[in-house]
């Protein structure tokens, strides 16, 4: 029996990268999953792979209505929810400050802070009431970014940050009945994408640079990871009994955090 056997998720951005190998394994570990996303195609594929393991839901994480569909979608069809994983996310392609017009830099903090902060704030708040009823718990992507410079630009940067600071407020405010934690993975070739107010949108971080090389070289151990590398994670926390005292954590996955040794 998986670690995960009869447990319900909704996962935003499920569709690709990060957000469907953490789909993938929570199906393997015998979890249902509801998948937010904003492409149709990508449900589609989820759920012709999964079958009755996964519900798709189109929309917005900036939409409270699309995150609230979600939570209710979960309900419905596999009587409630057990964790909440705040996934969805867009990246600004490391544009620093003094690169970016500051035309860019209103219209971009807008659109990258709608998505990857308030996206976690909307679906916390539409998946808290249920989530109280399970005793559940709530998972969010963060990135090294989060913790270090580099991993980003100047509003990436800053709204990973946001994001720590909201796992540590929520998991205050929502304790006890319901954990609050994060993962913090390091690049890897996913279709991540930018702004679309900063003409970013076009073109995935896949294919806009080198991101595997750029981390085998600048990580201690020197490797290029792939979203399945961090999924195992987001089981542990979704688990109840091997995360039973985890909460206002954030997991650093990043491999960051101990400098490359010299050769």
């Amino acid at each position: 029996m998986g670690r995960l056997q009869n447990r319900t998720a909704v996962i935003t951005g499920g569709g690709s990268g990060m957000g469907a190998a953490v789909v993938g394994r929570f199906v393997e570990e015998g979890a249902r999953v509801v998948v937010l996303d904003r492409v149709q195609d990508k449900l589609d594929a989820l759920e012709a792979s999964y079958g009755d393991a996964v519900r798709g839901v189109l929309g917005s994480v900036t939409e409270y209505a699309d995150n609230a569909q979600a939570c209710a979608v979960a309900q419905r069809e596999f009587g409630g929810l057990d964790v909440f994983i705040g996934n969805a996310g867009i990246w600004d392609f490391s544009r620093a400050l003094l690169d970016s017009t500051p035309e860019h830099l209103v219209a971009g903090f807008d659109e990258l802070f709608s998505v990857n902060v308030k996206g976690y704030v909307l679906g916390a708040r539409a998946a808290a009431p249920l989530l109280r009823e399970s005793r559940g718990s709530m998972i969010f992507t963060l990135s090294n970014a989060a913790f270090y410079p580099g991993g980003g630009g100047v509003l990436y940067t800053a709204a990973k940050h946001a994001g720590h600071g909201l796992v540590r407020q929520l998991a205050y405010e929502l304790a006890p009945e319901i954990r609050v934690n994060a993962v913090a993975p390091g690049g890897m070739a996913t279709d991540l994408r930018g702004p679309a107010a900063m003409d970013l949108s076009g073109e995935s971080i896949s294919t806009a640079i080198p991101i595997g090389q750029i981390v085998r070289e600048n990580s201690a151990l020197e490797i290029e990871p792939l979203p399945e590398d961090y999924a195992e994670a987001y089981v542990l926390l979704g688990a109840a009994r091997e995360s039973r005292t985890a909460t206002g954590t954030v997991i650093d996955l990043s491999g960051f955090g101990t400098p490359r040794r010299p050769r």
